[in-house]
């Protein structure tokens, strides 16, 4: 079984659980933006996609411009602001077993499928 970590709101997000559901594949959904995963599960979710934390921030969000932009921070303190700001977690991010993938483009979860 799939797990997407999808925020409704997003229109990648949206197209991702889309064509998972077409593929006729089940997912467990986790709106990230309600329930937070937790430091331990952002930290195994960053090794299952083979990513750094800042590969995993979107730097786009007001929070990461007021708060971030221009800082260095270690993996851990970017891990830590993941979990106290989930806007500023790269998504969708859909995970089978061991591996993961950000769904940027969404065709990119067809290598989970």
């Amino acid at each position: 079984m799939l797990t997407i970590y999808h925020n409704p709101r997003c229109g990648k997000s949206r197209e991702t659980l889309k064509i998972i559901h077409e593929n006729g594949t089940s997912a467990n959904v986790v709106e990230y933006l309600k329930v937070c995963p937790s430091f331990d599960t952002l930290k195994d979710l960053l090794e299952k996609l083979d990513m750094k934390p800042e590969e995993l921030i979107r730097k786009g969000e007001k929070i990461f411009k007021e708060e971030y932009k221009g800082k260095s921070l270690s993996d851990d303190e970017w891990i830590q602001a993941m979990e106290d700001h989930p806007i500023l977690i790269e998504r969708p991010i859909v995970v089978k077993g061991n591996k993961a993938i950000v769904g940027r483009p969404p065709e990119n979860v067809k290598v989970l499928l």
